[in-house]
């Protein structure tokens, strides 16, 4: 009796690691799979973060444009899909592709060690550079990050510049608000004294606005800030589909030009 059960339970155990093997082959094919399948890519985005995504009228529809979205539209074709975008507050960008609401996400995300613990990531697309905006009439005050003692820091809900701005200006108040807009509306009346943000989406900002300028601060950060495209664990086959797109848009130079591009057209909206 007891080499009877003894058998029926090795058996059985035998039928569960199988079944959980064959369970982890297809969840690292699903993504991939079920993307081709419903013949859509839905991409997670916060369209508040120019010239990576941000909304504008085209042909008098708000449309969302930017680096980030011909990226996307890349991958779309690569995978020979459409490409659906959807836009949310950055800090529900991820969460979007851990819920399922969203098959990727694209914007402006870095590949933190924490975030890498939860989710996939590309290789990186993007090195991003953060840096301090103030007023320009206060350029000759806040020389160093010293300077900014018990003033407040303007930062995104949820961005790497929020870490960026906490370990940098520990003696500040850092304020986090959810888009950069209202770090700048509040810079521009004198709630916060500072606003940090990625070097390209600052200069966006101070080439609209006469009043304000990018301090000569270095901020350091343990670990290189650099974009990725994020997708569910266990993407293998979307990754490697995802890898090549950002390969071939690397070794083209596309990506810096998408960048360029509408940094130029900012300044030229600006004049």
């Amino acid at each position: 009796m007891l080499n009877k059960k003894l058998t029926f339970g090795l058996v059985a155990f035998a039928s569960l690691m199988t079944l959980s093997a064959c369970g982890s082959s297809s969840q690292s094919e699903n993504s991939l799979e079920t993307i081709k399948e419903k013949g859509t890519l839905t991409v997670a985005m916060n369209p508040e973060f120019a010239p990576f995504e941000f909304k504008t009228l085209v042909d008098g529809k708000d449309t969302v444009v930017g680096a980030d979205v011909e990226i996307a539209k890349a991958i779309g074709e690569e995978l020979g899909v459409e490409v659906k975008f959807s836009t949310m507050s950055f800090n529900n960008v991820l969460a979007a592709v851990k819920s399922g609401k969203a098959d990727i996400a694209i914007s402006g995300i870095s590949a933190t060690e924490e975030r890498q613990k939860v989710y996939d990531f590309s290789d990186t697309y993007y090195e991003s550079k953060s840096v301090l905006i103030v007023q320009k009439a206060e350029l000759s005050t806040y020389t160093d990050t010293d300077s900014f003692a018990d003033k407040s820091i303007g930062t995104q809900k949820g961005s790497i510049q929020e870490t960026i701005a906490k370990s940098n200006l520990s003696s500040a108040h850092i304020v986090s608000l959810t888009q950069p807009g209202e770090a700048i509306n509040e810079l521009k009346s004198g709630q916060v004294q500072g606003v940090v943000l990625e070097e390209a989406i600052a200069k966006g900002y101070v080439a609209k606005n006469d009043d304000l300028a990018i301090a000569d601060i270095s901020l350091k950060s343990d670990s290189t800030d650099a974009y990725a495209v994020a997708m569910p664990k266990g993407s293998d086959e979307l990754k490697e589909a995802v890898n090549k797109v950002i390969k071939e848009l690397k070794a083209e130079g596309k990506i810096d030009s998408f960048v360029q591009a509408v940094y130029e057209q900012s300044l030229e909206t600006s004049e």
